[in-house]
């Protein structure tokens, strides 16, 4: 077997338990309940930042972060992807608590087809028929929403929005999964350090305020929880083609769609199914269109005769 053969099985076996991941992740914010969510954020933030930033000494040196930041437009580039992470996880976190698991998996259902809107924004990629038919199914689902009721469904649009750009940096930063998320998280880690010590002074601190150490230990446990798939996604967005990636971005949304329905019990009345329906109608053309045109013989340059 080929070295490349063996890099995509990893990088599919890595991106399937990424999403997975993901999408039973709100049974585990749902334990820390209790706990602020912006709280929760900033825990997440550190323990992370320190998990990936001692594994990268470790492996790597302490010449890790220097290396990484020679490289051109990464210090800036991954400056922003962090913010933008770390606003879509704030989010995230929030919705989940607050009841809205249903609508953060609408959020994920539409990323798929955002990022093919950003590639045509911004990387100038041109899309088909079919595609661009997808893509105004899926419009027409979330205008549907709105109009149900009576207010833009901002939660899954902003988490898609934020998840999308993200994505997209990560693939145009000349940087690896691992020390990419150890740069974005150091960018990160004095401003959740300083939340934290805020919370624990305030009364709403994960440690030293009656929750127990239990929650404490969840609190610590989240970082390797949001290093890991973030990790295995950045990877993966690298190494497998994004046609496949983009179909197996389904998995977590799903999950946490049978998630906020049958755990969390949250409405699901037959207006909300027509617009998820049509989401889901957009990517299942979008999906069809992507595996029929991947399954296409790729035509043989024509032959050129020599002076």
């Amino acid at each position: 077997m080929s070295t490349a053969a063996t890099l995509d099985r990893r990088g599919l076996w890595i991106a399937f338990g990424s999403f997975v991941l993901w999408g039973l992740m709100p049974l585990y914010w749902h334990l820390l309940k209790a706990v602020p969510s912006l709280q929760i954020v900033a825990h997440r933030i550190v323990w992370s930042a320190l998990l990936v930033g001692a594994w990268l000494t470790w492996t790597q040196g302490r010449g890790w972060l220097r290396a990484a930041l020679a490289r051109p437009r990464v210090a800036w580039m991954l400056a922003l992807s962090g913010v933008l992470i770390g606003g879509n996880w704030g989010l995230y976190i929030w919705a989940v608590n607050a009841g809205h698991v249903i609508e953060t998996s609408l959020g994920y259902f539409i990323n798929p087809l955002l990022n093919v809107v950003l590639g045509v924004a911004l990387l100038h990629e041109r899309l088909n028929r079919v595609q661009w038919a997808s893509v105004a199914i899926a419009a027409a689902g979330v205008g549907w929403l709105t109009f149900q009721h009576g207010a833009v469904p901002w939660i899954a649009l902003v988490l898609a929005a934020s998840f999308a750009l993200y994505g997209l940096i990560r693939k145009l930063a000349a940087v690896e999964s691992i020390p990419g998320q150890g740069i974005e998280g150091l960018y990160l880690l004095l401003p959740a350090l300083a939340l934290v010590a805020w919370g624990e002074s305030h009364g709403q601190g994960g440690f030293l305020h009656g929750w127990g150490w239990g929650l404490g230990v969840l609190l610590v446990v989240s970082g390797a929880l949001t290093a890991l798939p973030l990790i295995g996604f950045a990877y993966a967005v690298r190494r497998v083609p994004l046609s496949v990636v983009g179909l197996m971005q389904y998995i977590a949304p799903t999950l946490q769609f049978l998630l906020g329905v049958f755990v969390f019990h949250e409405a699901f009345d037959r207006e909300r199914a027509i617009g998820f329906a049509l989401i889901w109608l957009a990517l299942a053309i979008f999906a069809g269109d992507g595996l029929a045109r991947s399954r296409r013989p790729v035509p043989a340059p024509a032959a050129t005769s020599r002076a």
